[in-house]
């Protein structure tokens, strides 16, 4: 039986993208409805337009960098950016065509999360950064080691979420982001 792997990239039921140096080679209809862009307007486009802000493009890819380089693949929840400027929690994950060049080539997949966990709050960088890695589990120790700053700075953005959010604990906190 032949398959059709056009067919496949074109009806998956998640927004699929080829990249090449971070920029958007290719899209499926599905990335393009997730994010409210057209496919001419994409392609070609950096991927620093699906996210709030230069910072955290800047940030992400300097982090994701070594472990697709280590493992060929990522993956994580972070907030995106739709092209009216609506933010949105987003599961990306992707695999690196050459590891020892990870941001040379790839092949990733978006899946829209906001019908699980809204974005209802405002939030700074730092803090949406913080945010996806306690939804990941990970202590404060940890998630100073991953951004590349100290655990007390973690405690700090931790501390201002709790409050925006209105939690007790760490743990009313987390779900808390997880409802939205």
């Amino acid at each position: 039986m032949d398959v059709d792997y056009r067919l496949a990239f074109e009806f998956a039921p998640v927004g699929l993208c080829l990249s090449r140096n971070r920029s958007i080679v290719d899209c499926n209809q599905q990335l393009c409805d997730m994010f409210g862009y057209s496919r001419d307007l994409l392609k070609g486009q950096s991927f620093q337009i699906l996210y709030p802000s230069a910072d955290e493009y800047e940030r992400l890819g300097a982090r994701m960098a070594p472990i697709l380089n280590a493992r060929g693949t990522y993956a994580d929840d972070r907030i995106m950016k739709r092209a009216n400027g609506d933010l949105f929690w987003c599961h990306v994950s992707g695999r690196a065509l050459n590891r020892d060049a990870p941001h040379e080539s790839g092949i990733w997949a978006f899946e829209d999360l906001s019908a699980q966990r809204a974005v209802r709050t405002e939030l700074t960088a730092r803090e949406r950064e913080v945010a996806a890695r306690l939804l990941d589990g990970m202590t404060s120790k940890e998630i100073g080691k991953a951004l590349a700053i100290s655990h007390r700075t973690v405690e700090i953005y931790r501390a201002r979420l709790m409050r925006k959010y209105k939690a007790s604990t760490t743990a009313d906190l987390v779900h808390k982001l997880m409802a939205g």
